[in-house]
């Protein structure tokens, strides 16, 4: 037995010294800075086999598919020399990076990871990147302005810049513009080449409304009209109860659902499935309820606009699942003129067959 076990060590000790050994000068590459535009940035990571046996690369893999690798594919012998080629693609990729490579080999430990790094300097973007939206003679940046959230008392602006692409000034006119916003322009003329800009503004105080609100006016060009020539413009509309005294605060509506969410399990495609939730005002005076809005036409409420204090209301959700597949997860957005919480969240979901 002590024969054995002595021949065992020493087919063990071989083995484990009879084997090839990777070993890179560098295992990390810096690139600097490179042009983001200036096409594959690439480098090479020089390995020795510093073991007695062939040491084969069976794989080489890198973290992201911006890296391409290549490497020296023959067993490489004791005592020479392989590659392992990399390739960075900045294209679309601007900033900075850090990328692993992995090398799969027959050595132990059998990965060796190579590390990459650099920044990418952005490219000069074109006209039409930057002004991706196309009105006749002029591109603008955005052909929407989102104003955000807004208190109901208050009036917000936003900015839509614009450039004259063509060869002759371009005068902008607002037409059907409603009557809470103002579109004005800076300035009324714009030069061959220059820039301009269309100033958004939102008036809250005149639009008797609350929530998400969206909104669309319309341009006149050079005195030429399309449909295409508008700017879409939304904001949310919140109530403002910042003026309500201690005595209005106590006296206020209290809105109480019993449950703000429904799980209607399975249903087959072009079933309807109808849900009743329950609203109760547990403060002292009427709670009225300013906007009910589905995520989804799919989705379809019935209610009361007035709960008086103490009275409980049906706010009855239909869902139809006709072309809808999968996982479904719609929301319904209740407003209502309780100051402490003046917005809630229904969610209605299940999965459609």
């Amino acid at each position: 037995m002590k024969y054995i076990a002595t021949a065992i060590f020493l087919i063990a000790s071989l083995v484990l010294f009879s084997q090839p050994k990777i070993d890179f000068k560098n295992t990390t590459h810096d690139y600097g800075d490179i042009k983001e535009d200036g096409g594959m940035a690439e480098t090479e990571f020089v390995f020795t086999n510093t073991g007695n046996q062939p040491l084969i690369i069976n794989n080489v893999r890198a973290t992201c598919g911006c890296t391409t690798p290549d490497w020296t594919r023959d067993p490489v012998l004791p005592g020479k020399t392989g590659k392992i080629k990399v390739g960075y693609n900045p294209k679309n990729r601007p900033g900075a990076f850090s990328k692993n490579v992995n090398i799969y080999s027959n050595t132990q430990p059998g990965v060796t990871v190579l590390t990459i790094r650099g920044n990418v300097s952005p490219r000069e973007k074109t006209i039409e990147e930057l002004y991706p939206r196309v009105m006749g003679p002029v591109r603008l940046k955005s052909n929407y302005a989102n104003i955000g959230s807004i208190m109901n008392t208050q009036s917000k602006s936003q900015e839509l810049e614009y450039i004259n692409t063509s060869e002759t000034p371009v005068k902008i006119e607002a037409t059907r513009v409603p009557s809470h916003i103002t579109v004005s322009f800076e300035p009324e003329t714009v030069k061959p080449g220059d820039k301009g800009k269309i100033l958004v503004n939102y008036d809250a105080t005149k639009k008797e409304a609350y929530g998400q609100i969206t909104d669309r006016a319309y341009l006149k060009i050079n005195d030429e009209s399309h449909n295409n020539y508008s700017i879409g413009i939304s904001t949310f509309i919140n109530e403002d109860f910042s003026k309500l005294s201690a005595e209005e605060l106590e006296k206020a509506p209290k809105a109480s659902f019993d449950s703000k969410v429904f799980d209607f399990g399975t249903l087959k495609e072009g079933e309807k499935v109808t849900n009743v939730f329950k609203l109760t005002n547990e403060g002292k005076s009427d709670l009225i309820i300013r906007n009910v809005k589905a995520s989804c036409g799919c989705t379809a409420v019935k209610h009361e606009n007035v709960v008086k204090p103490g009275q409980t209301i049906d706010l009855t959700v239909e869902f139809n699942s006709r072309n809808k597949r999968n996982r479904q997860n719609k929301s319904i957005t209740v407003i209502t003129n309780d100051p402490k919480n003046s917005t809630t969240v229904l969610r209605v979901m299940g999965t459609v067959n």
